[in-house]
Protein backbone atom coordinates (compact mmCIF):
# COMPACT_ATOMS: atom_id res chain seq x y z
CA UNK A 1 0.00 0.00 0.00
CA UNK A 2 1.49 3.36 -0.99
CA UNK A 3 2.23 6.21 1.40
CA UNK A 4 -0.57 8.51 0.24
CA UNK A 5 -3.17 5.78 0.75
CA UNK A 6 -1.93 5.30 4.31
CA UNK A 7 -2.01 9.08 4.84
CA UNK A 8 -5.65 9.05 3.81
CA UNK A 9 -6.40 6.29 6.33
CA UNK A 10 -4.58 8.08 9.14
CA UNK A 11 -6.47 11.30 8.41
CA UNK A 12 -9.72 9.53 9.35
CA UNK A 13 -10.55 9.99 13.07
CA UNK A 14 -12.17 6.55 13.05
CA UNK A 15 -8.82 4.93 12.25
CA UNK A 16 -7.68 5.17 15.87
CA UNK A 17 -8.62 2.95 18.82
CA UNK A 18 -9.07 5.97 21.11
CA UNK A 19 -11.60 8.82 20.67
CA UNK A 20 -10.47 11.42 18.13
CA UNK A 21 -12.46 14.51 17.15
CA UNK A 22 -10.13 15.66 14.38
CA UNK A 23 -6.71 14.88 12.97
CA UNK A 24 -4.11 17.57 12.27
CA UNK A 25 -1.70 16.63 9.50
CA UNK A 26 1.90 17.91 9.43
CA UNK A 27 4.36 17.08 6.69
CA UNK A 28 8.15 17.16 6.78
CA UNK A 29 10.54 16.11 4.02
CA UNK A 30 10.91 12.66 5.60
CA UNK A 31 7.72 12.03 7.61
CA UNK A 32 3.98 12.50 7.84
CA UNK A 33 2.79 13.35 11.35
CA UNK A 34 -0.78 13.04 12.64
CA UNK A 35 -1.88 14.90 15.78
CA UNK A 36 -4.97 13.42 17.39
CA UNK A 37 -5.17 15.36 20.65
CA UNK A 38 -3.82 12.82 23.11
CA UNK A 39 -1.31 11.06 20.85
CA UNK A 40 0.85 11.89 17.85
CA UNK A 41 1.67 9.32 15.17
CA UNK A 42 4.63 9.54 12.80
CA UNK A 43 4.68 7.68 9.48
CA UNK A 44 8.02 7.71 7.67
CA UNK A 45 7.99 8.46 3.95
CA UNK A 46 9.45 5.89 1.51
CA UNK A 47 12.34 8.18 0.52
CA UNK A 48 16.07 7.76 -0.11
CA UNK A 49 18.21 10.88 0.28
CA UNK A 50 21.54 9.09 0.44
CA UNK A 51 22.06 10.01 4.08
CA UNK A 52 18.86 8.12 4.92
CA UNK A 53 16.97 5.26 3.30
CA UNK A 54 13.32 4.60 4.20
CA UNK A 55 12.43 2.84 0.96
CA UNK A 56 11.17 -0.48 2.36
CA UNK A 57 8.75 -1.35 5.20
CA UNK A 58 11.58 -3.18 6.98
CA UNK A 59 13.90 -0.16 6.82
CA UNK A 60 11.11 2.08 8.10
CA UNK A 61 10.40 -0.31 10.98
CA UNK A 62 14.08 -0.44 11.97
CA UNK A 63 14.30 3.37 11.94
CA UNK A 64 11.06 3.69 13.91
CA UNK A 65 12.49 1.40 16.58
CA UNK A 66 15.75 3.37 16.63
CA UNK A 67 13.83 6.64 16.92
CA UNK A 68 11.91 5.45 19.97
CA UNK A 69 14.96 3.94 21.67
CA UNK A 70 17.22 6.94 21.11
CA UNK A 71 14.65 9.59 21.98
CA UNK A 72 13.71 7.87 25.22
CA UNK A 73 17.09 9.05 26.51
CA UNK A 74 15.75 12.61 26.76
CA UNK A 75 11.98 12.21 26.34
CA UNK A 76 10.98 8.88 27.91
CA UNK A 77 7.40 9.98 28.63
CA UNK A 78 6.87 11.18 25.05
CA UNK A 79 8.10 8.26 22.93
CA UNK A 80 5.77 5.40 23.75
CA UNK A 81 6.23 2.59 21.23
CA UNK A 82 6.33 1.43 17.62
CA UNK A 83 2.96 0.24 16.30
CA UNK A 84 2.53 -1.98 13.24
CA UNK A 85 0.04 -1.17 10.50
CA UNK A 86 -1.51 -4.38 9.18
CA UNK A 87 -4.03 -5.11 6.43
CA UNK A 88 -7.31 -6.61 7.61
CA UNK A 89 -9.63 -7.46 4.73
CA UNK A 90 -7.76 -4.95 2.61
CA UNK A 91 -8.07 -2.16 5.19
CA UNK A 92 -5.06 -0.77 7.12
CA UNK A 93 -5.41 -1.24 10.89
CA UNK A 94 -3.09 -0.26 13.75
CA UNK A 95 -2.02 -3.31 15.76
CA UNK A 96 -4.03 -5.57 13.50
CA UNK A 97 -3.39 -9.28 13.00
CA UNK A 98 -1.12 -10.54 10.26
CA UNK A 99 2.04 -9.19 8.68
CA UNK A 100 2.82 -5.49 9.08
CA UNK A 101 2.82 -3.40 5.91
CA UNK A 102 4.28 -0.35 7.67
CA UNK A 103 5.10 1.09 11.09
CA UNK A 104 4.21 4.10 13.19
CA UNK A 105 6.07 5.89 15.98
CA UNK A 106 3.49 6.53 18.71
CA UNK A 107 4.12 9.57 20.90
CA UNK A 108 2.32 11.48 23.59
CA UNK A 109 1.19 14.73 22.03
CA UNK A 110 2.78 17.77 23.64
CA UNK A 111 1.47 21.32 24.05
CA UNK A 112 2.76 23.35 21.09
CA UNK A 113 2.55 26.54 23.14
CA UNK A 114 5.57 25.24 25.07
CA UNK A 115 7.68 24.62 21.97
CA UNK A 116 10.89 26.66 21.90
CA UNK A 117 10.04 29.03 19.01
CA UNK A 118 6.61 29.77 20.54
CA UNK A 119 8.13 30.49 23.95
CA UNK A 120 10.73 32.72 22.27
CA UNK A 121 8.10 34.58 20.24
CA UNK A 122 6.14 35.42 23.39
CA UNK A 123 9.28 36.83 25.02
CA UNK A 124 9.26 34.12 27.70
CA UNK A 125 12.60 32.48 26.93
CA UNK A 126 14.93 33.62 29.71
CA UNK A 127 18.08 32.57 31.56
CA UNK A 128 16.11 30.40 33.98
CA UNK A 129 14.73 28.29 31.12
CA UNK A 130 18.19 28.06 29.56
CA UNK A 131 19.61 26.95 32.92
CA UNK A 132 16.96 24.23 33.14
CA UNK A 133 17.99 23.04 29.69
CA UNK A 134 21.64 22.85 30.75
CA UNK A 135 20.62 20.83 33.81
CA UNK A 136 19.19 18.22 31.41
CA UNK A 137 22.06 18.28 28.93
CA UNK A 138 25.05 17.94 31.27
CA UNK A 139 24.06 14.50 32.65
CA UNK A 140 22.80 13.45 29.22
CA UNK A 141 26.23 13.90 27.64
CA UNK A 142 27.97 12.36 30.63
CA UNK A 143 25.90 9.19 30.23
CA UNK A 144 25.88 9.09 26.41
CA UNK A 145 27.78 6.36 24.59
CA UNK A 146 31.45 7.04 23.86
CA UNK A 147 34.63 5.11 23.09
CA UNK A 148 34.83 2.39 20.47
CA UNK A 149 32.48 2.95 17.56
CA UNK A 150 31.82 6.55 18.60
CA UNK A 151 35.26 8.20 18.89
CA UNK A 152 35.84 7.86 15.14
CA UNK A 153 33.30 10.66 14.58
CA UNK A 154 35.56 13.12 16.38
CA UNK A 155 38.58 12.64 14.13
CA UNK A 156 39.60 15.35 11.70
CA UNK A 157 39.00 12.92 8.83
CA UNK A 158 35.40 12.33 9.89
CA UNK A 159 34.58 15.97 10.62
CA UNK A 160 36.24 17.10 7.38
CA UNK A 161 34.16 14.58 5.45
CA UNK A 162 31.06 16.43 6.71
CA UNK A 163 32.38 19.91 5.94
CA UNK A 164 33.65 18.89 2.50
CA UNK A 165 30.24 17.38 1.77
CA UNK A 166 28.60 20.70 2.63
CA UNK A 167 30.86 22.66 0.30
CA UNK A 168 30.46 20.17 -2.56
CA UNK A 169 26.68 20.17 -2.20
CA UNK A 170 26.34 23.96 -2.22
CA UNK A 171 28.66 24.94 -5.08
CA UNK A 172 25.66 25.13 -7.40
CA UNK A 173 24.12 27.84 -5.18
CA UNK A 174 27.12 30.19 -5.28
CA UNK A 175 25.82 33.46 -6.66
CA UNK A 176 22.20 32.64 -5.75
CA UNK A 177 22.31 32.14 -1.97
CA UNK A 178 25.98 32.67 -1.09
CA UNK A 179 28.59 34.93 -2.64
CA UNK A 180 31.77 33.56 -4.16
CA UNK A 181 33.78 35.43 -1.54
CA UNK A 182 31.73 34.01 1.35
CA UNK A 183 31.97 30.49 -0.04
CA UNK A 184 35.74 30.68 -0.50
CA UNK A 185 36.45 32.29 2.88
CA UNK A 186 34.26 29.86 4.84
CA UNK A 187 35.84 26.89 3.07
CA UNK A 188 39.40 28.18 3.43
CA UNK A 189 39.03 29.11 7.11
CA UNK A 190 37.34 25.79 7.87
CA UNK A 191 40.17 23.86 6.26
CA UNK A 192 42.72 26.10 7.96
CA UNK A 193 41.15 25.30 11.33
CA UNK A 194 41.78 21.61 10.74
CA UNK A 195 45.41 22.30 9.89
CA UNK A 196 45.99 24.48 12.93
CA UNK A 197 44.15 22.42 15.56
CA UNK A 198 45.13 18.78 15.08
CA UNK A 199 46.15 18.49 18.75
CA UNK A 200 42.81 19.92 19.86
CA UNK A 201 40.79 17.30 17.96
CA UNK A 202 43.00 14.54 19.36
CA UNK A 203 42.63 15.87 22.92
CA UNK A 204 38.87 15.95 22.66
CA UNK A 205 38.86 12.26 21.74
CA UNK A 206 41.27 11.39 24.57
CA UNK A 207 39.13 13.33 27.07
CA UNK A 208 35.98 11.40 26.14
CA UNK A 209 34.22 14.41 24.61
CA UNK A 210 32.98 12.46 21.56
CA UNK A 211 29.50 11.16 22.36
CA UNK A 212 26.39 9.67 20.82
CA UNK A 213 24.55 12.96 21.11
CA UNK A 214 21.24 14.37 19.84
CA UNK A 215 22.30 15.63 16.42
CA UNK A 216 19.52 18.18 15.90
CA UNK A 217 19.56 20.37 19.01
CA UNK A 218 17.70 23.57 18.15
CA UNK A 219 14.78 25.45 19.71
CA UNK A 220 12.23 23.71 17.49
CA UNK A 221 13.09 20.41 19.20
CA UNK A 222 12.62 21.59 22.78
CA UNK A 223 9.42 21.74 24.82
CA UNK A 224 9.89 24.01 27.81
CA UNK A 225 7.77 22.00 30.22
CA UNK A 226 7.48 23.40 33.77
CA UNK A 227 10.58 22.46 35.71
CA UNK A 228 12.24 20.20 33.15
CA UNK A 229 12.52 20.82 29.41
CA UNK A 230 11.81 17.91 27.07
CA UNK A 231 14.22 17.51 24.14
CA UNK A 232 12.86 15.37 21.31
CA UNK A 233 13.36 14.35 17.67
CA UNK A 234 17.02 13.37 17.71
CA UNK A 235 18.58 12.00 14.53
CA UNK A 236 18.02 8.27 14.36
CA UNK A 237 18.65 7.62 10.66
CA UNK A 238 22.36 8.38 10.40
CA UNK A 239 24.94 7.78 13.12
CA UNK A 240 27.38 10.14 11.41
CA UNK A 241 25.00 13.07 12.01
CA UNK A 242 24.18 12.05 15.58
CA UNK A 243 27.64 11.32 16.94
CA UNK A 244 30.48 13.76 17.46
CA UNK A 245 32.04 16.20 19.86
CA UNK A 246 29.47 17.48 22.37
CA UNK A 247 30.44 20.92 21.08
CA UNK A 248 28.65 20.14 17.80
CA UNK A 249 25.29 19.84 19.58
CA UNK A 250 25.89 22.82 21.85
CA UNK A 251 27.02 24.99 18.95
CA UNK A 252 23.76 24.23 17.12
CA UNK A 253 21.58 25.65 19.89
CA UNK A 254 23.95 28.60 20.42
CA UNK A 255 23.82 29.33 16.68
CA UNK A 256 20.02 29.07 16.69
CA UNK A 257 19.77 31.59 19.52
CA UNK A 258 22.13 33.92 17.64
CA UNK A 259 20.04 33.53 14.49
CA UNK A 260 16.86 34.31 16.44
CA UNK A 261 18.38 37.54 17.71
CA UNK A 262 19.22 36.38 21.24
CA UNK A 263 23.05 36.29 21.35
CA UNK A 264 23.03 37.09 25.07
CA UNK A 265 21.09 33.87 25.73
CA UNK A 266 23.47 31.96 23.47
CA UNK A 267 26.40 33.25 25.53
CA UNK A 268 24.63 32.43 28.78
CA UNK A 269 23.87 28.92 27.52
CA UNK A 270 27.53 28.21 26.79
CA UNK A 271 28.75 29.87 29.99
CA UNK A 272 26.32 27.85 32.10
CA UNK A 273 27.19 24.60 30.35
CA UNK A 274 30.93 25.18 30.85
CA UNK A 275 30.39 26.03 34.51
CA UNK A 276 28.32 22.91 35.21
CA UNK A 277 30.31 20.47 33.05
CA UNK A 278 33.84 21.78 33.55
CA UNK A 279 34.40 21.52 29.78
CA UNK A 280 36.03 24.92 29.24
CA UNK A 281 37.95 23.74 26.17
CA UNK A 282 34.77 23.48 24.10
CA UNK A 283 34.96 27.27 23.71
CA UNK A 284 37.94 26.71 21.37
CA UNK A 285 35.63 24.78 19.03
CA UNK A 286 32.55 26.93 19.33
CA UNK A 287 32.98 29.23 16.34
CA UNK A 288 34.16 26.34 14.20
CA UNK A 289 31.05 24.28 14.91
CA UNK A 290 28.72 27.29 14.81
CA UNK A 291 30.07 27.93 11.32
CA UNK A 292 29.35 24.31 10.42
CA UNK A 293 25.83 24.36 11.88
CA UNK A 294 24.83 27.64 10.24
CA UNK A 295 26.20 26.37 6.93
CA UNK A 296 24.17 23.15 7.19
CA UNK A 297 20.99 25.18 7.78
CA UNK A 298 21.82 27.28 4.75
CA UNK A 299 22.36 24.14 2.70
CA UNK A 300 19.01 22.69 3.73
CA UNK A 301 17.25 25.92 2.79
CA UNK A 302 18.96 25.73 -0.62
CA UNK A 303 17.79 22.16 -1.11
CA UNK A 304 14.24 23.16 -0.15
CA UNK A 305 14.31 26.02 -2.66
CA UNK A 306 15.05 23.50 -5.41
CA UNK A 307 11.75 21.65 -4.93
CA UNK A 308 10.05 21.87 -8.35
CA UNK A 309 6.65 22.01 -6.65
CA UNK A 310 7.48 25.35 -4.99
CA UNK A 311 5.99 28.58 -6.25
CA UNK A 312 8.58 31.18 -7.34
CA UNK A 313 7.86 33.36 -4.29
CA UNK A 314 8.42 30.44 -1.89
CA UNK A 315 11.58 29.49 -3.76
CA UNK A 316 12.92 33.01 -3.30
CA UNK A 317 12.02 33.01 0.41
CA UNK A 318 14.04 29.85 0.97
CA UNK A 319 17.00 31.28 -0.92
CA UNK A 320 16.83 34.41 1.24
CA UNK A 321 16.74 32.24 4.35
CA UNK A 322 19.77 30.34 3.08
CA UNK A 323 21.57 33.62 2.46
CA UNK A 324 20.95 34.68 6.08
CA UNK A 325 22.40 31.44 7.39
CA UNK A 326 25.41 31.63 5.10
CA UNK A 327 26.06 35.22 6.22
CA UNK A 328 25.94 34.06 9.85
CA UNK A 329 28.35 31.20 9.02
CA UNK A 330 30.68 33.69 7.35
CA UNK A 331 30.65 35.89 10.44
CA UNK A 332 31.65 32.97 12.65
CA UNK A 333 34.30 31.85 10.16
CA UNK A 334 36.08 35.19 10.32
CA UNK A 335 36.95 34.29 13.94
CA UNK A 336 38.65 31.01 13.00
Amino acid sequence: MDHQTLVGALMNPGFYAHPVNRVEYIQTHISSVFLTGEYAYKLKKPVDFGFLDFTTPEKRRINCEAEVELNRRLAPAVYLRVAPICLVDGTPVIDGPGEAIDSLVVMRQMDNDRLGPEVLARGELDEAKVDALVEVLVPFYEAARTGEGIDQYGTIESVKFNTDENFNQTEAFVGAAITQQQFKEIRDRTNGFFENNKDLFERRIAQGRIRESHGDLHLGNVFFEPGRPVIFDCIEFNERFRCGDVAVDLAFLAMDLDFQGRPELAQHFIDEYVKRSGDSELRLLLDFYRTYRAYVRGKIACFTSSDPALEPKAKEQHLQLASRYFSLAHGYATNL
